[in-house]
């Protein structure tokens, strides 16, 4: 049972998730857990296979390993670790966050040579493309991708604007007909797709302040690949469901009318976390009736009935927060992945802290991130080679840096 968890409440994941991933990271698909449904797209990177020293290794022997390099590397390696991380990789972080922070974190150290990115295969990216020429970022496993990040390709994205532009004409006045936004949970390709046209990057935190920076050049945006923060944003800001049309990208027109995309102030596209869409009001009530003080905070990229009924919304960084400022004998049921509800339980025992889903497991591809990679990736770094080295092509990193810089400028 997870640590926190209340007697009733159980939490069951695969085994393979916290075992061996090595074994799954060359099928198709995103491997066993919450994801597991989603549709991996043949261009999915994989993972090849690792020398058995570190497979075979035990917790003791991928410990003594991995010190060992981090002493010998020294100031030369930075490790970052996601907030969504398993705790055998976040002890070894020098740094933990959220991918706005980590990103950061990776422009604010120019002395570093490498990064070594404990999250997924977009966040690598932005590492990327933030960092300066002479730094390398390494993704410890390249089978560590995101389906929601997956959902939006940069083909299905031009497509996309061909058609809005098509429908929607160009502008007579200074405000643009469309402005693309992009969540951070997305390619480096679309990040650059938003930088050379007139678009942004959003996080989780700063996603309001995002959307009136388009506000102030454009009538609409469309944003993409979340179709929740996106939605929740907007609703916070005053918009109503009708003006916040689906976009499908297998349907002409992404299934909606000329009328409604001109009558539209934001167009969603069809993508989501597999893991906060699993959260349900139902699970919110049942918490309620559970415990009478206690407070339920959830993540934006969670469904809108689901942020309506909670107390707070935010990012991860604000949930860490708001629980960190809690008194004891607080009790919180929490909507997000479990590393971090379980982590937080284990900081404050003075607190109750739970997650909402009974059953959620951990991001099943931010899991492909085991010690045994981690050891594999700094002894190379050790040896002189780079493994699994992120590298965005110089032109898509210069428009994406654009985006990105816009990003960085939109504080709350």
């Amino acid at each position: 049972m997870a640590v926190g968890v209340p007697a009733d409440i159980t939490t069951t994941c695969d085994s393979q998730l916290t075992t061996e991933p090595w074994h799954i990271d060359r099928q198709q698909g995103y491997g066993p857990g919450a994801s597991t449904d989603d549709v991996a797209p043949p261009t999915t990177p994989h993972q090849g296979p690792i020398p058995p020293e570190y497979t075979q290794a035990s917790e003791s022997e991928l410990d003594a390993r991995i010190t060992a390099a981090k002493a010998t590397l020294g100031d030369r390696l930075k490790i970052l670790g996601h907030f969504y991380q398993r705790d055998e990789i976040v002890k070894y972080a020098d740094f933990v966050g959220d991918s706005f922070m980590l990103a950061q974190a990776a422009k604010d150290h120019p002395e570093a040579e490498a990064f070594v990115f404990c999250g997924v295969h977009f966040m690598a990216e932005t590492a990327d493309i933030l960092s300066q020429n002479h730094q390398s970022v390494i993704l410890p496993n390249l089978a560590a991708g995101c389906s929601m990040a997956d959902m939006a390709t940069i083909d299905q994205v031009e497509e996309a604007w061909e058609q809005l532009t098509t429908v929607l004409g160009t502008s007579d006045d200074d405000q643009a007909e469309l402005i693309p936004v992009t969540y951070m949970n997305s390619s480096a390709a679309i990040k650059a797709f938003c930088g050379r046209n007139g678009g942004i990057v959003c996080t989780s935190s700063n996603a309001a302040t995002v959307l009136e920076w388009a506000f102030e050049r454009g009538k609409r945006v469309i944003f993409f690949p979340d179709q929740h923060l996106g939605r929740n944003t907007a609703k916070a800001m005053g918009m109503t469901e009708e003006q916040m049309p689906l976009w499908r990208p297998y349907l002409p027109l992404g299934g909606n009318t000329q009328q409604q995309l001109i009558d539209a102030k934001v167009i969603l596209w069809n993508g989501f976390c597999s893991v906060h869409k699993r959260f349900t009001v139902a699970q919110i009530n049942k918490a309620r009736a559970d415990f009478d003080n206690v407070q339920v905070i959830v993540h934006p990229e969670c469904p809108a009935p689901v942020v309506e009924a909670a107390d707070g919304v935010g990012s991860t960084e604000y949930i860490r927060k708001a629980i960190e400022a809690g008194k004891p004998g607080d009790v919180f049921a929490v909507g997000t992945e479990i590393n971090l509800v379980n982590r937080l339980q284990a900081q404050h025992p003075e607190m109750t802290i739970f997650c909402l889903d009974p059953v959620v497991c951990p991001c099943s591809t931010m899991y492909r991130i085991h010690p045994a990679y981690l050891a594999w990736v700094l002894e190379a770094l050790v040896a002189g080679q780079i493994p699994n080295q992120i590298s965005v092509e110089p032109t898509v990193a210069a428009d994406a840096e654009v985006a990105l810089e816009r990003m960085l400028a939109a504080r709350p």
